[in-house]
């Protein structure tokens, strides 16, 4: 299954690899140099095909679950200040996909949009730590029914040249369900409440709509919250 925004990008790759593969059969006659665009052609589609993949998965949609949005590396956790939307602190997850990774967005949790909005930048390389401020992104913030808000951010890397982002305001998403994609290199970063329970690690790979990011502690137990 492939992502509908790579899809006309998939059609075209088959139409171009078949061209160039009949040409290189019956125009070029060194045996070595056809051979080898042949497989340079057969490359580049299987890049292709492997870059605008989207397995299908389906979440528990846990509302006692944040999910990663999706499949790379955990780069970075920390608390930050948040200054866009929330002005306050706020634990930072980010998650850094390189080319090779589903670069499909998937919404983390249960909600309504209260806020989604597009802000053109820069193409910093996806782990700058000004990336998440001056690339080209995404804001979204879900409002759910245990966490509060949360936000995520989709980031535009140094190759990464759009975003596609579902998400309106007003409307109610479900865990697990596509939210966007981001074209090649790229991070998502989610910003969660202070006193959710983080259950991932710095480098840790998780894969999205699958790997629990952060679970809800019920201030009236006496639990020890751990990052």
């Amino acid at each position: 299954m492939f992502h509908k925004e790579g899809q006309k990008i998939i059609l075209f790759s088959f139409c171009l690899v078949g061209i160039s593969v009949l040409l290189a059969h019956y125009f070029i006659d060194i045996a070595w140099l056809k051979l080898a665009i042949q497989l340079l052609g057969l490359v580049i589609l299987i890049i292709i095909l492997q870059f605008f993949r989207n397995p299908k998965r389906v979440a528990a949609k846990d509302f006692n679950e944040i999910l990663s949005p999706v499949d790379g590396k955990v780069v970075v956790i920390e608390e930050v200040f948040e200054k866009e939307f929330f002005k306050e602190k706020r634990r930072q997850v980010s998650i850094f996909m390189s080319p090779v990774n589903v670069h499909v967005t998937r919404y983390p949790v249960t909600g309504s949009i209260t806020f989604s909005k597009y802000h053109p930048g820069k193409f910093l390389v996806a782990w700058h730590p000004k990336s998440s401020e001056e690339n080209e992104r995404t804001t979204v913030v879900i409002k759910t029914p245990k966490f509060g808000e949360i936000l995520y951010r989709q980031i535009a890397g140094a190759l990464a040249r759009r975003i596609v982002n579902y998400a309106e305001k007003g409307e109610s998403v479900q865990q697990g369900d596509d939210a966007g994609f981001i074209k090649f290199g790229s991070r998502v970063d989610l910003f969660l409440p202070l006193d959710c329970q983080i259950n991932v690690k710095l480098n840790q790979k998780v894969k999205g709509a699958e790997t629990c990011i952060a679970t809800y502690i019920d201030p009236n137990e006496n639990e020890e919250i751990t990052y």
